[in-house]
């Protein structure tokens, strides 16, 4: 399957070097370039892409912005958004998180790196292991420090205490083969927890299950399970 991806940048420079690149790949094409966020969104609708890689920063409408109005569309539920950003603590970063991004990656990335997070995003996955990513929601995304179950929402408790136990770690940064070998479990049964916590909290993917693991206050930034 041929991936399609939507370049999101004002600079036009920017884009003509990412095109470049993506249309190298045998599993990639380029559908579409938006020079702001206003036309991501309308091209977005317009071609359906698998991936959308988002600049913040950009006139008019910028890539948060645009992130959730693409996010928010039903007949977009199969495009993924992939955010690139020059600052990797700009704050902005995290509120593309909540905004429904499935991750980010430094403008300063290597080609392969843009490539492999290009495939990882689209596949359903989501680009939370890297340090600076957890750092990130850690410090934007964490919920007030209040301890207990009763902080939780409604939609957290109904999930079984081994979905919040998977939850709790891939909220981390830990990968399915990290967390199968923490617990003890197949990476394919780790798999399936996450699916039924993502349905269960009506996560699109594995980035915004995180996200509300810290905004539900179920995942706590001053301790690291199975650290």
């Amino acid at each position: 399957m041929t991936i399609r991806v939507l370049l999101a940048d004002d600079q036009a420079l920017l884009r003509a070097t990412f095109r470049i690149l993506i249309d190298t790949v045998e599993d990639m094409t380029v559908v579409a370039e938006a020079a702001d966020g206003r036309e991501a969104v309308d091209l977005a609708v317009e071609h359906r892409p698998d991936v959308v890689v988002m600049d913040i920063r950009m006139p008019d409408t910028d890539g948060v912005a645009a992130t959730a109005a693409i996010c928010a569309r039903p007949e977009l539920s199969q495009t993924h958004v992939l955010v690139l950003t020059t600052f990797e603590n700009d704050e902005n970063v995290a509120k593309a998180l909540r905004a429904g991004a499935s991750g980010f990656l430094g403008k300063g990335v290597s080609p392969e790196v843009l490539l492999s997070g290009i495939r990882t995003v689209a596949a359903g996955e989501s680009l939370l292991s890297p340090s600076a990513t957890r750092a990130l929601i850690t410090r934007f995304l964490a919920a007030p420090d209040t301890d207990g179950f009763l902080a939780l929402t409604d939609d957290v408790k109904t999930l079984t205490d081994r979905e919040r136990e998977v939850t709790t770690l891939a909220a981390y940064g830990r990968s399915n083969a990290d967390i199968a070998e923490h617990l003890v479990l197949s990476p394919l049964t780790v798999r399936s927890h996450i699916q039924r916590a993502m349905a269960k909290l009506h996560a699109r993917d594995r980035a915004q299950l995180v996200v509300i693991a810290y905004q539900s206050g179920l995942v706590k930034p001053h301790r690291t399970p199975g650290g």
